[in-house]
C-alpha cells in the first residue's frame, strides 16, 4: 500500500509533517518529483518500509536524544542493509540531464546517535579508457570501502598502481594517497581534517574498464519499483558533520612543496607531480615553471545529498547570501568530462573527452567560461586560487535543491528561488563561446574567447589578474595564444586554451585563432555570446559598446557571430576577432611556419601523452629519446590524420624529447616528463 501522501503530492508542490513520519512494515511513501516534503520530527521506517524520493525531502529535528532518521528491522533493531530511504535518479537512460531525489538533513548529529541508511541510485559519465580512474564523491560516513566492491560490481584492491585501487586526494600534499585497509570506514570528521571523510575527492581504478559508471551491469541488484534503465545503488549513513566541521581552510595547498623544474619532481610515492597534476590554470602562465603551479589547488567532494551551489563563492555578496567570500579565486573545474570516441578522416578513431566544465573568475568575481557551479550530489570538483592567501568555504550554506544558481544576495535557503536580482558585474567583461556540434547537433566540445578593458592581450605572465584555462589532448577544439598583432604567438607553442583572454583596445580587430583537429567528427559551431556573465539576446551580434566578435574560416570571408547562431565547419582553422578587422593591417601569421599548429599533450581521457597533428600535415616521422639520449621510440611515414599515442611505460618515471618532423621537412622539438 502507499500512503496518503502520495495523493498530497501530486496536489501541492510543498508538503508539511509536523510529527514523527513512521512508515511502517509494506507500506510505501512515494515522493513525487518536483515536490518538496518538510518533515519536522523524526524520520523512521519499519521492515520493508519504504520513503521512495523522486523529489525533495527536508528531515529536521533537534540535536541529541532519539529523534532523527532511522531504519530498523520488524525487531525494532538498526536495519542496515538499505532499501528504505531511496533517493531515486528519475530518467537513467538521460542520467546527465535526469532530476533525482534529494535529502536535506538539518540537525545532522542525530545521525551519530540513531543512524538510518541511505539508498543512493548513481550513473554517471565515463571518466577514462583503460587503465583509468572514476572521479566521485562519497558523501556517507561509517561505511566501509569495501562495500563499493559489491555495489559497484568490481573488486577494489588495496594495492596501488593496479588501477584497481581506491585513491583520495590529499590538499595539504597535493597527491592522491590510496586506501590500505578497505575494511576501514569514512570518517565522521568534517571537511576541513585531513581525515577521510565525506567531502573527499575519491578516485576509483577502473582498469580495463571494469568499472563504467554510465553501463552499469545488466546483473545489478535494483531496488523496486526498478525505473527506466539501470542504475548502480550505494547505501550508507549520511554524512553527519556539525556546525563547526563543516567548514574547510584553504590554505597552504602544495606550500613548501618543491615541484620540480616543470614538476618533474617526485612525491612521496615516486610518482612525478606532473604526471598526474594537469594545473590547467598555471600552464597558461609562465609554462610549468613559475610559483604557481601545483599551488593553492583543493579538490573536494561534494558531502551531502542535495546540491551545492558554488557561484556566488566569490565575493561578498549584497544581502546574506551564502557568507563566502573566497576573493581571490582563480577558477573551478566542476566536471571530469565524458570519455568519447568519433571517428577521423581517415576512417580511424580518436578519443577524446567531452563535458568538462572549467568557469574563472575576474578579479571583480565576474564569472568567465562555463555557467552553472551547481554541484551534485556524488559529484567532485577543484578550486584553484590566485595565492596562498587564507580562505574558508562554508559546505553548509551552499545547498541547494535547484538545479539552478542562487541569484546574488538571496537570503541563504536551500529552496532559495532563481528569481530576484541578479548580480550586476563591473568591467565590460564580453565573451565568445565556441560550441562544437557533432553530425547529430551534439556537443562534444567548446571554447572561449574573453575581451574586457581590464584583460591582458597575449602570453599571460601573472596570475594575479588572469582569466585564462588551459585546453588538453582530450579537447577538439581550443584557441592558441595571440602575437601582440593577431594570430599565433609563436614563442608560446606548446599549449592551447580553453579560455583565452586579450584586451578590447589594443587587440580590437585582431585576430585570435581558433583550431579544430578532428573535422570527422566536428560539423559545426554554435556561438555563445554574453556581457558581464550575462547572456545577449538571440540573433544579436552587437554588445552594449555596439561592437561585436566576428569570424573567418581560413577559406572564407569575414562574418558577425551572432547569438545561438550555428555554422558549418568548412576548414581546420579559423579566425576570431571583437571588433571588426577591415580597417586592421594583420600580421602575416598566415605564411608562418604551420608546425605552430602541431602539439604534444596529455589526453587525460587515454590518460597518456599524444602528438596531435598541423591539420595540413599528411606524414611525419616521430622520435622519443629519454633524458640519457636512448632512442626509445622511432616512427617512420606516420599518418597525421589522427591522434599518435606516445606509448611510454607508465612504470618508469622520466623526461623525454619528442621530435616530430612532418613530409615537408617541418619540425617540432619539446620535452615531456612521466
Amino acid at each position: 500500500m502507499r500512503k496518503s501522501l502520495l495523493t498530497i503530492a501530486l496536489l501541492a508542490a510543498i508538503v508539511s509533517v509536523q510529527a514523527q513520519l513512521h512508515i511502517d512494515d509494506t507500506a510505501s511513501t512515494y515522493v513525487s518529483e518536483g515536490t518538496l516534503v518538510y518533515n519536522n520530527g523524526a524520520l523512521q521506517t519499519r521492515g520493508s518500509g519504504m520513503l521512495d524520493i523522486h523529489g525533495n525531502v527536508i528531515a529536521e529535528s533537534s540535536v541529541g536524544g532519539t529523534t532523527g532518521i532511522r531504519t530498523l528491522d520488524l525487531n525494532g533493531d538498526p536495519k542496515t542493509d538499505g532499501g528504505n530511504i531511496v533517493l531515486r535518479l528519475n530518467d537513467p537512460a538521460n542520467y546527465a540531464t535526469s532530476t533525482y531525489g534529494q535529502l536535506f538533513i538539518a540537525g545532522s548529529n542525530n545521525q551519530l546517535n540513531t543512524p538510518g541508511i541511505i539508498s543512493k541510485e548513481y550513473r554517471t559519465a565515463r571518466h577514462g579508457n583503460g587503465n583509468y580512474f572514476q572521479q566521485i564523491a562519497l558523501p556517507f560516513m561509517n561505511k566501509t570501502f569495501a562495500s563499493l566492491s559489491t555495489e559497484l560490481g568490481k573488486t577494489f584492491s588495496p594495492n596501488r598502481w593496479t588501477q584497481n585501487e581506491i585513491l583520495y586526494w590529499n590538499n595539504t600534499n597535493v597527491v592522491s594517497n590510496h586506501i590500505t585497509d578497505l575494511n576501514s570506514v569514512i570518517s565522521i570528521g568534517g571537511v576541513g581534517t585531513n581525515l577521510i571523510n565525506g567531502a573527499n575527492y575519491f578516485m576509483l581504478g577502473s582498469s580495463n574498464n571494469n568499472l563504467d559508471l554510465s553501463t552499469p551491469p545488466a546483473t545489478m541488484p535494483t531496488i523496486a519499483p526498478t525505473p527506466t534503465g539501470t542504475v548502480y545503488t550505494l547505501h550508507g549513513r549520511a554524512y553527519a558533520p556539525n556546525a563547526a566541521q563543516e567548514t574547510a581552510t584553504l590554505q597552504n595547498a602544495g606550500n613548501g612543496i618543491n615541484f620540480g623544474t616543470n614538476g618533474n619532481a617526485t612525491n612521496q610515492y615516486g610518482e612525478t607531480y606532473y604526471s598526474y597534476l594537469q594545473d590547467q590554470f598555471s600552464n597558461t602562465t609562465g609554462a610549468f615553471s613559475n610559483a604557481d603551479y601545483g599551488r593553492n589547488i583543493y579538490q573536494f567532494g561534494n558531502p551531502y545529498f542535495t546540491n551545492i551551489d558554488l557561484s556566488r563563492i566569490g565575493y561578498t555578496e549584497s544581502g546574506t547570501g551564502d557568507g563566502n567570500a573566497v576573493s581571490n579565486i582563480w577558477g573551478v573545474k566542476y566536471t571530469a568530462g565524458t570519455v568519447v570516441t568519433y571517428p577521423t578522416s581517415s576512417g580511424g578513431a580518436a578519443t577524446y573527452a567531452t563535458g568538462a566544465q572549467t568557469q574563472t573568475f575576474t578579479a571583480a568575481g565576474v564569472p568567465v567560461g562555463d555557467e552553472g557551479l551547481i554541484i551534485k550530489p556524488m559529484q567532485t570538483f577543484v578550486l584553484k586560487l590566485r595565492d596562498n592567501t587564507p580562505q574558508t568555504l562554508n559546505f553548509a550554506t551552499l545547498r541547494r535543491f535547484a538545479g539552478t544558481v542562487r541569484a546574488d544576495g538571496t537570503n541563504y535557503d536551500v529552496t532559495a528561488a532563481k528569481g530576484g536580482a541578479a548580480k550586476t558585474y563591473t568591467g565590460g567583461v564580453k565573451q565568445l563561446g565556441v560550441i562544437a556540434l557533432d553530425a547529430a547537433g551534439k556537443e562534444i566540445g567548446r571554447t572561449y574567447y574573453v575581451v574586457s578593458p581590464d584583460m591582458t592581450t597575449g602570453h599571460q605572465t601573472s596570475s594575479a589578474t588572469s582569466v585564462q584555462a588551459g585546453a588538453s589532448g582530450a579537447d577538439v577544439i581550443g584557441t592558441f595564444e595571440e602575437a601582440p598583432n593577431g594570430g599565433y604567438d609563436n614563442n608560446n607553442t606548446n599549449y592551447w586554451l580553453y579560455i583565452n583572454e586579450a584586451n578590447e583596445n589594443n587587440f580590437l580587430g585582431k585576430n585570435v585563432k581558433l583550431v579544430t583537429y578532428n573535422m570527422a567528427a566536428v560539423k559545426s559551431y554554435k556561438f555563445e555570446i554574453k556581457e558581464n556573465a550575462e547572456p545577449i539576446a538571440n540573433g544579436v551580434h552587437a554588445l552594449s559598446s555596439g561592437i561585436g566578435f566576428y569570424y573567418k574560416a581560413s577559406n572564407g570571408t569575414v562574418q558577425q557571430a551572432k547569438q545561438g547562431e550555428t555554422i558549418p565547419v568548412t576548414a581546420a582553422v579559423y579566425d576570431l576577432y571583437y571588433g571588426s578587422p577591415s580597417n586592421v593591417v594583420l600580421a602575416t601569421d598566415e605564411k608562418a611556419n604551420a608546425s605552430v599548429k602541431t602539439l604534444v599533450l596529455f589526453n587525460p581521457a587515454i590518460d597518456n601523452y599524444i602528438v596531435r597533428f598541423d591539420p595540413n600535415w599528411k606524414k611525419a616521422d616521430i622520435e622519443v629519446y629519454d633524458m640519457s639520449g636512448k632512442l626509445v621510440i622511432s616512427k617512420k611515414a606516420v599518418s597525421t590524420s589522427s591522434d599518435y599515442v606516445l606509448e611510454l611505460d607508465s612504470k618508469l618515471k622520466n623526461s623525454y624529447i619528442v621530435k616530430v618532423v612532418s613530409d615537408k621537412g617541418e619540425i617540432v622539438n619539446t620535452k615531456i616528463l612521466k
